[in-house]
């Protein structure tokens, strides 16, 4: 099947509107097609700006007011002519703050919303894993021939982590190994690909989330937690132990 046959049920997908039996027809062409997975990522993206944006904006009982005073119906005959300027005024006003927002975000980190939505994306789907597995030696040999390089996994045997498995993911449209851990029933993706010089990015926080990113051997790392900033970086620390 072409991309035409999977493009319309993309949003469907998205909103999880999907019957279940499409949804992993779905994730399997997701998983070789790097258009259709970008499309997905952007439309979630988009998804979860507007809900944070709402939940970011949180007028003041006094600025509710003069907004619900403004467009209010004057009491005599030529009320209209002047309701129409005033709500279109306060409506400019909401959308100047949202977009403003938004703007802010993607300018202090445009990498930074994307982890975050393939995290949250990872999470609420159906099958979130496409190799389930703690074992790191069933893990690691699953990506080869699915991703252009090869990395090594941390030993987590008395470390309080949990590996849970993986599966293949696009960041930038670039082909990424996601893997995901578990800490006292916080889930942790860390994402692995080739390096990208014009990337940089350290730490930082996003919402609720933590993010921490690092380099070794040609290899760029990225890790994405509503864990502690202490689990977070505990289990970086065990990635750069690896040999």
């Amino acid at each position: 099947m072409g991309c035409e046959q999977y493009k319309p049920r993309l949003s469907s997908y998205v909103d999880a509107e999907l019957a279940p039996q499409e949804i992993g027809d779905v994730e399997h062409h997701l998983q070789g097609c790097a258009s259709c997975s970008a499309q997905v990522q952007a439309q979630t993206r988009l998804k979860r700006e507007i809900r944070l944006s709402g939940m970011r904006y949180a007028p003041s009982l006094e600025f509710r007011r003069r907004v619900e005073a403004q467009i209010a119906p004057p009491r005599h005959s030529k009320w209209f002519a002047g309701w129409i300027p005033r709500l279109a005024l306060a409506s400019l006003v909401l959308i100047a703050a949202i977009a403003g927002w938004n703007q802010r975000e993607r300018r202090a980190d445009p990498i930074l919303a994307e982890l975050v939505d393939v995290h949250v994306a990872t999470l609420a789907s159906a099958n979130p894993i496409d190799v389930v597995s703690t074992d790191r030696h069933t893990v690691k040999p699953w990506f080869q021939g699915k991703v252009p390089f090869t990395f090594n996994l941390p030993e987590l045997n008395n470390s309080g982590f949990t590996l849970l498995g993986g599966r293949v993911s696009y960041l930038q449209q670039q082909p990424t190994a996601q893997l995901l851990f578990e800490i006292r029933k916080h889930r942790i993706s860390v994402f692995v690909r080739q390096d990208q010089s014009s990337v940089h990015l350290s730490a930082g926080e996003s919402s609720a989330f933590i993010i921490r990113s690092w380099k070794n051997a040609g290899l760029e790392y990225f890790m994405v937690t509503d864990a502690s900033r202490q689990d977070a970086d505990a289990l970086v620390g065990l990635f750069k132990g690896t040999s």
